[in-house]
């Protein structure tokens, strides 16, 4: 039987989703709570790897697993056991070639940046104190993103990745009070692109990078180029949307 997790996570405790060596991440945790639960060796593999530091509000994961189990009764029971910064919301039964990572038609993302110092906030937002953004000018810039397909600019050097292509189908910035939030969709993201450019986007609020810049730097797909990435602590994903016909529903 397959099966997929609906979770979020406070990534501040982890280094990041996947299993490593030496640290402990959200994966490693899941793996070693089912297994404890369904007494099979649980292999958990998630929709994308989140980096050290990074949230989920919204994340999916999938295993494949001998034998059917009371997902109710077991939702109850992993929570229990989880700590209090994993939160498994729903087990769904799928088809046998359903895959939480391939199989997800979009991802959204939020990057939260608060402009001002708040103690409560340090660990979900980059502050920014005394910081003077043109907003206008980095939601400009923000929806020049939707005309491009190559993002190799934004990519970690260091990838594997076959393609750098990805369609974006939203990408803008909200300001309400002194929470500023970017959201940002699409099929599918880089390694590291989204605080790649959100770092780019500020420098354009910061009016150190203009918008014929901006471009020049989507088009030379040179990381060099772009901006710092912004800190992990205030990356956020939000939602993965997945074809409907992949959920078996009893």
């Amino acid at each position: 039987m397959k099966y997929f997790l609906e979770l979020s996570y406070n990534g501040t405790a982890y280094h990041g989703w996947q299993n490593q060596p030496n640290a402990i991440s959200v994966q490693q945790v899941l793996e070693e709570a089912l297994t404890l639960l369904l007494k099979e060796n649980v292999a958990v593999v998630g929709a994308g790897r989140t980096d050290a530091g990074v949230h989920a509000s919204q994340m999916y994961a999938h295993f494949d697993i001998e034998n059917e189990f009371n997902t109710v009764e077991i939702i109850y029971k992993i929570n229990a056991l989880l700590p209090n910064d994993i939160v498994i919301y729903n087990i769904i039964k799928t088809t046998k070639e359903a895959h939480a990572r391939f199989d997800a038609l979009s991802r959204s993302y939020e990057y939260r940046i608060f402009l001002g110092r708040n103690p409560f906030e340090i660990d979900t937002t980059w502050q920014l104190n005394n910081k003077k953004l043109n907003v206008d000018k980095m939601n400009e810039a923000a929806e020049i993103l939707l005309t491009y397909t190559n993002f190799k600019c934004f990519s970690r050097s260091n990838t594997d990745v076959k393609t750098y292509n990805c369609n974006i189908s939203n990408a803008e910035w909200i300001l309400t009070d002194k929470l500023l939030v970017f959201n940002i969709t699409a099929d599918r993201f880089l390694r590291n692109m989204v605080r790649a450019i959100v770092g780019t986007l500020l420098d354009i609020g910061c009016e150190k990078t203009s918008i014929a810049t901006f471009k020049n730097i989507i088009e030379s797909k040179n990381r060099c180029n772009a901006g710092a990435s912004a800190p992990p602590q205030g990356l956020f994903l939000m939602q993965i949307k997945y074809p409907k016909t992949i959920f078996i529903h009893e």
